[in-house]
């Protein structure tokens, strides 16, 4: 039995299995974690979603800022933008049945037996293990629960942009699911900033990767991540992170990692999107 972590599918179903072909997975055998936006920019979100609710048993998700934005605008249409690729799944049949698994899913992952920590995007130095998991499902209740209508129409928003335990109400909500599922770039102190979207070095000064963040709280926790195409697959042990967002839907790679052997397989990938577009 082996378990792999892939990063982001965002639709491109086709290399997905093709992937997993590659890796010779097997449901009854092995299992899968991925590392959230299953879904929109690529062709086949529908198909993607089916497959992961099809399949709970074996593959398991965290939640993405593009599945979440599917919610919201399961919501909301009005929310839906031109480039977004979600209508067949809100058209679809089951798309009750999908919506309601998917809001069900988790905003991290704690796998002890691998020492493993999955999330979609990032985490700020203030949070240790227990607190990250602690914040993960206090957000993951609001989500799944009756307030989820509600906490969208406050969702999208880049304040607050420091931790305090003292935060409220659904500024302490969106601070956490900014943290989950948008951060790459934070200050020292762990003020977030959730504009820059390039690879390390193109930020500016005084900020830093959330990982490499002095004295982050988390830094004894080995990670894995997505969210992060401009990055790419990334192995810092000294960080004691693996990030697998390595790209597909912009015509890259699809990555899986085994965390058992720490083999890497790696898929290219058609390019359903033009580089330079919204790496969100």
């Amino acid at each position: 039995m082996s378990t792999y972590a892939i990063g982001d599918l965002q639709g491109c179903y086709d290399e997905f299995r093709q992937l997993l072909d590659r890796i010779a997975y097997t449901p009854t055998r092995d299992r899968i974690l991925l590392a959230g936006d299953l879904v929109n920019r690529g062709p086949q979100s529908l198909a993607c979603l089916r497959f992961a609710r099809d399949q709970a048993g074996a593959v398991r998700c965290v939640l993405g800022n593009h599945d979440l934005h599917l919610l919201a605008c399961a919501a909301d249409r009005r929310r839906l933008k031109p480039g977004d690729t979600l209508a067949e799944i809100l058209d679809a049949p089951d798309a009750a049945e999908l919506l309601a698994w998917l809001a069900a899913q988790p905003l991290a992952l704690h796998e002890a037996e691998h020492d493993l920590l999955m999330i979609h995007a990032g985490l700020p130095p203030q949070w240790d293990l227990a607190q990250t998991l602690a914040l993960a499902a206090e957000a993951s209740a609001v989500l799944a629960g009756s307030d989820r209508t509600e906490f969208f129409s406050h969702m999208y928003g880049d304040q607050p942009s420091i931790w305090d335990d003292s935060l409220v109400g659904w500024d302490r909500t969106r601070f956490v699911i900014n943290c989950f599922t948008r951060l790459r770039y934070c200050s020292a102190d762990g003020r977030l900033a959730m504009k820059p979207k390039g690879a390390p070095g193109s930020q500016a000064e005084g900020l830093l990767p959330w990982f490499a963040v002095p004295g982050r709280r988390t830094a004894g926790t080995r990670i894995v991540f997505g969210h992060w195409s401009t990055l790419g697959r990334v192995e810092w042990p000294e960080h004691r992170v693996w990030g697998l967002d390595t790209g597909c839907v912009w015509g890259a790679k699809l990555t899986a990692l085994n965390l058992d052997s720490g083999e890497l397989t790696s898929l290219p990938c058609a390019d359903h999107r033009q580089p330079g577009g919204s790496a969100d």
